[in-house]
C-alpha cells in the first residue's frame, strides 16, 4: 500500500482568456492528483486527508474510489472544500489563487496509525503550509520515517500561500532527515534556494527535479546525475503533470521493490533512466489533456 497524505480541492480552470473567462470546476490538489494517478497505474493506494461533506467533497471521494483508491483513512467535516482558481498562460503553465479560510482539509488531524501494509507515504503541496493541518502532516511524516516507512516529498511551492518565505524554507530543511525521495520542479528548487547536493546531505537518498518540457533528472547520494529528455507533446495545460511524475516514480519503485534507501542506491543509470522515462511519458499524457487527468497503465505500456 502506498499512502498519499495531503489536500483534495477544486481547481477552477478558465475556459478562455482574460480575467472574466468562464471557470470550469475540476477535481484537484497535488496529493489528490498523485493518489488518483497511482490508482490508475495499478498501485494499491490509500488517501489520507480531511474532506468536506459538501457536494465537492463527495465528488472528490467519488473520483478516488473510481480510481481504485482506498478512502477509509479520509476524515470528514462540515467545513467547505478549498477552491483554487487557476490562470493558464500561453505555454499552458498554471498559477493559482486559493480560497482556504475555514476549509476542511486544513483541519486534518494526524491519525493514530497508518493503514495496514503501508510501504510508502507521499506528502506535499498546500497541506504542508496551512495550519493547523500542516503540523499534523509534519507529525505523520516524522512518525512514518521513524517507523522505517519509505517517505516521499514534493513541496510543490505555492508562494501566495506562504506568508513567511524564510520560515517555510527553514521548515522544509527540517523535514529532510525524514524524507527518502525528494521530488520538486526546477521553479521550486529556485524558490527554495538550495541545491540537490545540500538536500542530499540532510537525509534524502535521491532528488528528482522536473525541467518542464526538457524532461527530468535525478541526483543520487553518490552525486551521480541521470537526466532523461521530455516526451514531445501538444500541451493543453500542465495541471497535474508534476503530481503524475510523483505517482509514476512511486509506482515504478514499488514495481521494482525499490522502496528503500538501499534499493535506491542500487538503481544505477539504467534503472533510473527507465524509471524517469516512464515518469516523463506519464506526465506528457497528462499535459495533453485539460485539467489533471493522469493516464491509466494501459496507456503507458511496459515500465
Amino acid at each position: 500500500m502506498i499512502v498519499v497524505a495531503g489536500e483534495a480541492l477544486i481547481d477552477l480552470v478558465p475556459q478562455g482568456t482574460g480575467a472574466l473567462a468562464g471557470l470550469q470546476p475540476a477535481l484537484g490538489g497535488g496529493p489528490f492528483n498523485t493518489a488518483v494517478a497511482l490508482g490508475r497505474l495499478g498501485s494499491p493506494t490509500a488517501f489520507c486527508s480531511r474532506v468536506s461533506y459538501d457536494a465537492f467533497g463527495e465528488a472528490l471521494l467519488g473520483r478516488l474510489r473510481e480510481s481504485g483508491v482506498d478512502v477509509s483513512a479520509v476524515q470528514r467535516g462540515p467545513e467547505p472544500t478549498t477552491l483554487a482558481v487557476a490562470t493558464v498562460d500561453g505555454n499552458g503553465s498554471a498559477v493559482y489563487s486559493f480560497y482556504v479560510e475555514g476549509t476542511a482539509d486544513r483541519l486534518f488531524a494526524a491519525p493514530a496509525a497508518l493503514p495496514a501494509g503501508t510501504r510508502a507515504v507521499s506528502f506535499g503541496t498546500c497541506s504542508l503550509v496551512l495550519e493547523p493541518g500542516a503540523s499534523a502532516y509534519e507529525e505523520l511524516l516524522r512518525t512514518a520515517a521513524g517507523q522505517g516507512v519509505f517517505t516521499a516529498l514534493d513541496p510543490n511551492i505555492r508562494p501566495g500561500l506562504i506568508p513567511d518565505a524564510d520560515a517555510y524554507r527553514a521548515r522544509f530543511k527540517s523535514w529532510l532527515p525524514s524524507v527518502n525521495l525528494l521530488k520538486l520542479s526546477e521553479e521550486d528548487a529556485h524558490w527554495l534556494g538550495g541545491t540537490p547536493h545540500e538536500w542530499l546531505s540532510a537525509g534524502p537518498s535521491a532528488v528528482v527535479i522536473t525541467h518542464g518540457g526538457a524532461g527530468l533528472s535525478v541526483v543520487t547520494q553518490d552525486h551521480a546525475v541521470y537526466p532523461v529528455p521530455g516526451e514531445p507533446v501538444d500541451v493543453v495545460d500542465t495541471i497535474g503533470a508534476g503530481d503524475t511524475v510523483s505517482a509514476a516514480l512511486l509506482h515504478g519503485l514499488s514495481v521494482r521493490d525499490a522502496l528503500s534507501p538501499a534499493a535506491l542506491a542500487e538503481m544505477g543509470a539504467d534503472g533510473w533512466g527507465e524509471l524517469l522515462g516512464f515518469a516523463a511519458r506519464a506526465a506528457a499524457i497528462t499535459c495533453s489533456r485539460s485539467g489533471a487527468e493522469p493516464p491509466y497503465a494501459s496507456e503507458l505500456g511496459e515500465l
